[in-house]
């Protein structure tokens, strides 16, 4: 049986969309909804005709008999993380990964573990280690493993770091429950294949046909399955028909590992678990290049190591000159470096080995001549950390630093394409130095990274895919490449699948014979080419669908310097071929979809994706639909009006963790402060565009009737009043301090142009806590203290609301008025407002002034920071403080900034509330975000306030941080009454004691 078409059918996506809600299906068909799924984490686009999030295999079941008895193309997704290109398509995308995210049962006496398709493998790993008490985990890590999903790994055959000892995803499965083409629930198992329900006639009928039709292509076909597959550890391009043969059991399921989708929906799996090792040890090894590294992997094979991964200097360097040095602390010298990891399975069990074999792995490796400098790390904190550098590797890779001035930002792009090749790792030496010759050739630059043990390199090329002569360059380079793998017996694909990026090149690898068997083994499955159309068999053309080609090359005139060299910010005109790429298009494709805005857990970004578990919500999806408007929009100024962009940044909250957190960097914070400038420009605003935008500006009028407005606050006035504002009156509004006490706070303040230290009072704290002013003065010793009035802030609240103009007004004047020919540090006590003057000021005003003061500018923790290293000693501090991250904190001046400078003050028990609080300056308040907000908040905020103990501070150097600590604790009895404080007031040397009389309280609102 052979497939008849894998052309997708032309079919009306609104018709379709209709059909499937008419089954009971949650299907979306809007634009922005497809825009969202037009994109993974590869070079292509494709429009879906609709997605559908099934909660059921019953359900997947239904949408894909009724795309069958439609014509309709199918394309399963997990979390769209691949980089081949197939995980999209021009057909009905059934997002596997919303509902469908059940583990049935772990069974750790047969060490197995069941689940939906749908989980993610670090869900699953933390639920089977916690079944386990910590003996099991599920092997396969790849690097995409905080988002990436079982059903994914299972398509694409991954493996991760650890596969030089656990191999690939196909070593693991035990069983999979699979959707065919016509709709038929079955069970693939080691020995054959069954209906999921013995009654159901027709599908234990179909499953004798697939079966019949398997056993037949076998049979027929012994020498050529056994002469042309399996032949590396790696090897993962094509089908892997050989566990089809007799002496591989008949393994059904393990043949249809690595089919990507196109031959039938896994939707859930039986997998087996390894034991987990309990005393990792890492020998860090630095080279002059990867292929000096290469050389050393037999030597390092010996010791039976968990992992071999490298990493070259590109990647080191764009993470030193993006997330500090501190973030590669521990690396040694080097050029390129190799990850060994050694455990008690490496050396017998016998843990006290350990130390001994990874002494003499690293003389052995010295012996060799090759090694520039190594380093043994045992520390479990440095030891994640490097993890980290090579698990964002193909972020990171994506937006490199000039190796020769990575002080200047990004220096060039590399993309996929090329970027999954594997060959024998004896052989690994030889194809580096062939591959390398290969780029010089086309002109082109490979930044690598990848799995040196299992001989598996990952590889981001410099394609230009935006003009015709780069793209004919790029599929050049990919033949070349494709026969020099060849040539060293390896794979083109060693973990990513084939997809559109390999699957037209699979005739090099495999002769006509094998092709004609992956052509039968597809039609057995579906006969209509349906699943997954374009990728392995009757593969879709490499250069077809390149999401940078095709482009509209405009200029975007921005509020904002989004920072690229050479681009000219002049409106509404056409770019020419050749010229810089503008900067709002470049910035904006920063996204590459490797989606670590997804993952569950680590990092902080992205708040309200894992509120809601909608890819809708995820920084990816936001980039992904400004791209589609770059793309679509019939010119700039109705581009800057698409409903579906403002749609997708509705429930961002401008935490900026992205900016950090995002491998490549993207800062969806400035795209939607510059999205909303243009969006509202002559038009009217949400209501609380004006109430919290323009806080600064009526902020001293409400001190100065402060008394009248807190009791209003307290009657039944409040809610009307927060509707009108557009304010959710369910969330606590904040007391504003008495015109008095801002004044007698002022006054306590000095004036010293001689003073080693600027103290700017910003809006927040003169407003609602001028106490904090009090206590910074005090613990700074002094300072020359500026306060902020309406006309001289940060601007923050009008950045926030994308009123740009006002926002850069105001920072012009803020930036003259400090701007004194000094360069005494700013200390700014609102890490937010730091946060805005530091990185904001300058990118929305262009001056020598803006520039001078922004590098000046501190939040107060980084100071206090600084006073300890010129050897302040500070008062005695509490022995235990719970800290909630300020998320501008975290992002511009360090992940770690509040919860080290914490630790040295003395405090034994820092306990972090690493997320977001939920309120995130306007965010909060407005209507319409009281659900997602506090959603957010049950992230990190509530339950760290809920272990803590009663005389326990709490930090909240953000005030919007103390406005979530003071609602969640008047609404969940489970938190005690709290109130928090400001770092200036812990460490205040007077330190007193505040009184209900003169400290600004706050108030809830019952709704």
């Amino acid at each position: 049986m052979t497939v008849t078409s894998s052309r997708p059918t032309a079919v009306d996506a609104a018709a379709a969309g209709t059909a499937l809600r008419e089954l009971g299906l949650h299907a979306d068909d809007s634009s922005r909804r497809r825009a969202e799924y037009s994109y993974d984490a590869s070079n292509y686009r494709l429009r879906p005709v609709c997605v559908v999030f099934p909660r059921d295999a019953a359900e997947v079941a239904t949408a894909v008999a009724w795309c069958h008895r439609n014509g309709v193309p199918v394309i399963p997704r997990g979390g769209g993380t691949g980089m081949g290109g197939n995980a999209i398509g021009a057909g009905v995308v059934i997002d596997l990964s919303r509902h469908m995210t059940r583990v049935h049962a772990v069974d750790t006496v047969g060490a197995t573990a069941s689940a939906e398709a749908g989980v993610v493998l670090t869900a699953l790993q933390k639920h089977v280690r916690e079944a386990s008490d910590g003996a099991l985990t599920f092997a396969p890590d790849p690097s995409s493993q905080s988002r990436a999903c079982l059903g994914g790994a299972i398509g694409n055959d991954a493996c991760g770091n650890h596969s030089v000892r656990y191999g690939r995803t196909t070593d693991h499965v035990v069983d999979v429950t699979v959707v065919t083409a016509e709709g038929h629930l079955l069970v693939a198992t080691a020995t054959g294949l069954r209906a999921a329900d013995p009654s159901d006639t027709a599908a234990v009928r179909r499953a004798a046909e697939v079966e019949d039709g398997l056993r037949a292509l076998a049979t027929e076909n012994l020498a050529p399955l056994r002469v042309e597959l399996e032949r590396i550890p790696r090897q993962v391009s094509g089908y892997h028909l050989a566990h089809l043969l007799p002496e591989h059991g008949f393994h059904v399921a393990r043949a249809l590992v690595g089919s990507e989708g196109t031959c039938a929906l896994v939707v859930a799996a039986t997998v087996s678990l390894v034991p987990v090792s309990q005393h990792p040890t890492l020998l860090c090894v630095g080279y002059r290049d990867v292929v000096d590294a290469a050389r050393d992997v037999p030597t390092m094979l010996d010791f039976a190591p968990s992992a071999i991964e490298g990493i070259d200097e590109r990647i080191v360097a764009t993470m030193r000159a993006r997330r500090g040095r501190a973030s590669v602390e521990g690396l040694p010298d080097g050029n390129a470096w190799i990850y060994i990891e050694l455990d008690e399975h490496s050396v017998g069990g016998r843990v006290d080995d350990i130390a001994g074999a990874v002494a003499d792995l690293a003389d052995k490796l010295r012996a060799n001549g090759r090694v520039v400098d190594a380093r043994t790390v045992t520390d479990p904190t440095t030891r994640s950390m490097l993890w980290r550098v090579r698990e964002d590797g193909a972020g990171l890779s994506s937006r490199l630093v000039d190796l020769d001035d990575p002080d200047a930002g990004a220096g060039y792009e590399s993309w996929p394409g090329w970027e999954d090749s594997a060959v024998a790792p004896e052989r690994l030496p030889e194809y580096l130095e062939g591959f390398r010759r290969l780029l010089d050739h086309h002109g082109l630059t490979g930044v690598m990274y990848g799995h040196f043990g299992a001989g598996c390199m990952h590889v981001r090329v410099t394609f230009d895919q935006r003009t015709e002569s780069g793209r004919a360059t790029m599929l050049a380079f990919v033949r070349d490449a494709a026969q020099l793998v060849v040539d060293h017996g390896g794979s083109l694909s060693g973990e990513h699948g084939d997809g559109r990026a390999r699957s037209e090149l699979l005739p090099i690898m495999y002769s006509p014979e094998m092709i004609r068997l992956f052509e039968r083994f597809k039609g057995i499955w579906d006969p209509q080419g349906l699943l997954n159309p374009g990728s392995i068999v009757d593969p879709a053309p490499i250069g077809d669908d390149l999401a940078l080609a095709g482009i509209p090359r405009r200029t975007w005139q921005t509020a904002f310097d989004l920072g690229i060299p050479g681009s000219a910010h002049t409106p509404d005109t056409d770019v020419p071929e050749g010229t810089d790429l503008d900067p709002f298009v470049h910035a904006t494709q920063a996204c590459i979809g490797v989606g670590r805005c997804r993952s569950h857990s680590g990092g902080v970004m992205c708040p309200s994706y894992r509120a809601t578990r909608d890819e809708k919500d995820s920084t990816r999806a936001r980039a992904r639909v400004l791209q589609e408007m770059l793309r679509s929009a019939p010119d700039v100024e109705s581009g800057w009006r698409s409903e579906d962009v403002r749609e997708s940044l509705e429930l961002c909250l401008s935490c900026k963790a992205c900016s950090t957190d995002c491998p490549t960097g993207v800062d969806m914070a400035t795209y939607k402060a510059e999205f909303f400038h243009h969006h509202y420009k002559g038009r009217k605003r949400p209501m609380s565009h004006y109430s919290l935008g323009w806080m600064p500006a009526w902020l001293r009028m409400a001190t100065a009737t402060a008394p009248m407005i807190n009791a209003v606050l307290g009657t039944r006035l409040a809610g009307p009043a927060a509707r009108v504002a557009g304010l959710d009156a369910r969330r606590s509004m904040p007391r504003f301090a008495r015109r008095k006490q801002v004044r007698a706070a002022l006054r306590s303040l000095v004036r010293r142009d001689d003073a080693p230290v600027v103290l700017f009072v910003d809006s927040f704290t003169r407003a609602f806590r001028p106490q904090v002013a009090q206590a910074a003065s005090r613990v700074l010793g002094g300072a020359d203290s500026i306060s902020c009035e309406k006309d001289n802030c940060c601007g923050l609240t009008w950045i926030s609301t994308g009123q740009l103009d006002r926002a850069r007004k105001v920072l012009s004047r803020t930036a003259d008025a400090l701007d004194d020919g000094t360069d005494r540090p700013i200390v700014v006590p609102e890490p937010s407002c730091a946060a805005a003057l530091r990185k904001d000021l300058p990118e929305l005003v262009h001056t020598d002034a803006a520039r001078r003061v922004a590098a000046r500018v501190r939040s107060f923790a980084t100071h206090v920071g600084s006073m300890l290293d010129d050897g302040w000693t500070p008062p005695p501090v509490p022995q235990a403080v719970t800290v909630q991250t300020h998320c501008h904190e975290y992002a511009v001046f360090g992940p770690s900034t509040q919860a080290s400078v914490l630790r040295r003050l003395g405090v034994a028990d820092v306990r972090s509330a690493d997320g977001c609080c939920g309120v995130a300056g306007n965010f909060g308040f407005e209507r319409g975000h009281y659900e997602v907000g506090m959603a957010v908040g049950e992230q990190a905020l509530a339950p760290a306030l809920r272990a803590r103990r009663p005389d326990e501070p709490v930090l909240t150097d953000g005030f919007s941080c103390a406005m979530a600590v003071d609602h969640l604790a008047g609404v969940d009895a489970a938190i005690d009454a709290v109130g928090g404080v400001h770092l200036a007031e812990l460490i205040d040397p007077d330190r007193p004691t505040p009184t209900t009389a003169d400290t600004p309280t706050r108030t809830r609102e019952t709704p």
